[in-house]
């Protein structure tokens, strides 16, 4: 026996088998994440097996450990177990024991990175609310039991299904939305044309005055005010004419056609509830205050938007603030009526009343009532009566001002933000303040903070949320490490809304034109953002 082994390691044997086995190819049976006790959470089958056999498998992991050593695998006759330890959970792959463990390890550790990426906490719950996004992951990383040449980048890129195809689609449909709006603006002015010479020829026509929507748009002089409010028809909109094309099988990413509406029917036939989609992003949708309860007869909107752009060193590049007075009448007895209005803004801002507003009558006495008194206002339709702008570029105005200080550390960067809350008459509810986070690194460590947040790994954004900013929380801070260079921390973007306007420009009094009585009315105030950035 002395002399064979001696032969044996002269020959060179030993080599040759020791390079078999490194250079054997991987087979991965499964990838799990399990809990300490063995119980299955999420598990990746890569080859034909059963429920039961992989429940098996898993239960037997935490029996196989052995306590006190620093191996991460472990074997059994027939498989091996290569484990990592993520807090009270395991990430376990399940590989033949003919597989390379070089292999397996470097495997185990890309599947280990790939889990903070979609969940915030390495918690059961977390992990089980996030599975699907781990099951696609982990498919892009192992195909039929063989690891891809596949990085955490790419893994990312993949599961996201970004599609040029899709984008061109998404351009050609905004371009024929774009045409089919100005054709139908086309057939609005030959309606208003073929009205003004139904008007010259005697004919009665359907009218509700010269007031249009709550945009506010100019009407021509020689519009008047009715004395009798009809309800105006609703235009028939005739869809844009389409270009006939032949049958096609070919694939269309993104399209909606018959068979879509044929489907959201069906699904609603068997009781499923179907959500209607719509045009704008969450956080605009969310943005939209709802209206009181109770509406009287007149009933007045106060609308204000804000558009800001600051940057990082400091410096007001421009700010814009639009805002509304809206009015809406649904009594014919309360139709001929005057609004007195408050006007305590100092910040220089410019007013603009409705063509068929008593200028000088609002100029002298800041009152809005028609130029004809004895006209009414339309019945049931919203009325832009007041308009003002406000765009500066004084510091001093910002509402709610920004600064985000990002510093370089020896392992990534320390980002430091505080907000501070200039016009202290105002109370923002609501208040999300976005921020970019590199991709691929992981989630942030939060250090100090005001409120709470909120990490998005798959729009790579940090969101720090605060329920309400008034005088009485007018400063905050938030402080977190990443890994990452100070640049990628912009531009930061902030959203609220508000009960409170930012110009001081309010209705007091809604009197009546005969007799100077006052009329009961209902008001709602809004004050939301349009776009908010510090580049």
């Amino acid at each position: 026996l002395f002399l064979f082994f001696v032969h044996f390691l002269i020959s060179g044997l030993w080599e040759t088998k020791v390079v078999k086995f490194l250079c054997t190819p991987q087979v991965l049976l499964a990838a799990a994440v399990c809990t300490k006790a063995g119980k299955a959470i999420v598990s990746r089958q890569f080859v034909e097996m059963t429920r039961t056999r992989i429940e098996g498998l898993l239960a037997a992991f935490p029996k196989l450990m052995n306590t006190g050593k620093q191996h991460t695998f472990v074997e059994t006759d027939s498989v091996r177990y290569v484990y990592q330890p993520l807090e009270k959970l395991y990430m376990v792959l399940i590989t033949t024991k003919n597989s390379n463990i070089l292999e397996d390890l470097e495997t185990l550790r890309l599947f280990s990175r790939v889990i903070p990426e979609y969940c915030r906490v390495l918690e059961e719950s977390e992990i089980s609310e996030h599975c699907f996004d781990l099951i696609f992951a982990f498919d892009e990383i192992v195909a039929l039991g063989y690891r891809e040449n596949v990085n955490l980048a790419q893994i990312r890129t993949f599961t996201e299904m970004d599609s040029h195809e899709e984008k061109v689609f998404r351009a050609v449909r905004e371009t024929q939305e774009r045409e089919a709006k100005a054709e139908m603006r086309r057939k609005a002015k030959e309606l208003q044309q073929a009205r003004r010479d139904a008007e010259r020829s005697g004919k009665k026509v359907p009218a509700f005055g010269g007031f249009g929507s709550a945009g506010m748009t100019s009407v021509s002089s020689g519009t008047i005010i009715t004395d009798t409010i009809i309800e105006p028809e609703k235009p028939k909109i005739t869809a844009a004419p389409v270009r006939p094309s032949g049958p096609s099988k070919a694939l269309k990413l993104g399209a909606k056609g018959k068979e879509v509406d044929n489907f959201v029917d069906k699904l609603k036939s068997e009781g499923e509830t179907i959500m209607p989609t719509t045009g704008k992003r969450g956080s605009d949708v969310s943005k939209v205050l709802p209206p009181p309860v109770n509406m009287e007869s007149v009933h007045l909107r106060v609308e204000e938007k804000i558009t800001l752009t600051c940057g990082r060193d400091g410096g007001l590049q421009n700010m814009e603030v639009l805002g509304m007075v809206t009015l809406r009448v649904t009594d014919d007895k309360y139709g001929r009526i005057r609004l007195i209005i408050n006007n305590n803004d100092g910040k220089g801002l410019q007013l603009q009343t409705h063509p068929n507003v008593d200028k000088k009558l609002f100029t002298a006495e800041s009152v809005i009532g028609l130029k004809n008194p004895e006209k009414s206002f339309p019945l049931n339709n919203d009325v832009g009566v007041l308009k003002w702008r406000l765009q500066t570029t004084d510091e001093s105005l910002i509402p709610l001002t920004i600064n985000c200080w990002p510093s370089e550390s020896g392992t990534g960067c320390d980002v430091n933000i505080e907000y501070e809350l200039q016009e202290e008459n105002l109370e923002l509810n609501d208040v999300v303040i976005s921020i970019p986070v590199p991709s691929g690194v992981g989630a942030p460590v939060i250090g100090d903070l005001d409120g709470e947040y909120k990490h998005d790994s798959r729009r790579n954004i940090l969101e720090w949320c605060l329920p309400v900013i008034d005088a009485n929380n007018k400063t905050g801070s938030l402080e977190f490490s990443i890994a990452g260079q100070p640049n990628d921390f912009f531009p930061v973007s902030l959203s609220f809304v508000s009960k409170r306007n930012y110009c001081d420009i309010q209705v007091t009094k809604v009197t009546h034109v005969d007799d100077d009585s006052s009329i009961r009315f209902s008001s709602e105030t809004s004050f939301v953002v349009d776009k908010y950035e510090i580049l």
